[in-house]
């Protein structure tokens, strides 16, 4: 999807309703290109995307890490993908990035994959299912370290 698409706002104007969360989620969903287990663990293999672990630690723990994800905690996200930010990651290389932002069921990585959005990294998306549908595959994962 082009960076230069408009985009219908994420919150409604301040006459309209609010949203609640499912009509949010379809909104911003609508604005990119969701990807399934298998294609991101593809793009990652071949170097063509970053995947982004936001999991909490409880989880990481519980049910393991994806080899080669990048752990950013949630509220931590935007500074350190942001291109442009005094707090990026290395691997924050530029705005055609392709990041694929996981959680444990895809739900908050759809709201953090539009902030990422928001901030310029236009080919942000995140993974159908989360961290959930990459083990179910059967997936690479491996134990956290104590």
């Amino acid at each position: 999807m082009s960076g230069t698409s408009e985009q219908a706002p994420v919150t409604g104007a301040p006459d309209e309703p609010p949203l609640g969360i499912d009509a949010l989620l379809e909104r911003v969903r609508a604005g990119y290109r969701r990807v399934g287990a298998r294609e991101a663990y593809e793009v990652a293999r071949s170097g063509e995307a970053l995947l982004v672990d936001i999991r909490y630690a409880a989880l990481r723990e519980r049910d393991g890490l994806i080899p080669g994800a990048v752990v950013v905690e949630r509220n931590e996200l935007e500074w350190r993908l942001d291109p442009q930010g005094s707090h990026r990651l290395p691997e924050a290389t530029g705005h055609d990035l392709r990041v694929v932002v996981i959680c444990d069921e895809g739900y908050a990585s759809s709201l953090a994959a539009a902030s990422l959005h928001q901030l310029g990294l236009h080919r942000a998306t995140d993974l159908v299912g989360g961290f959930q549908a990459w083990r179910a595959e059967g997936l690479p994962v491996q134990p956290t370290t104590a």
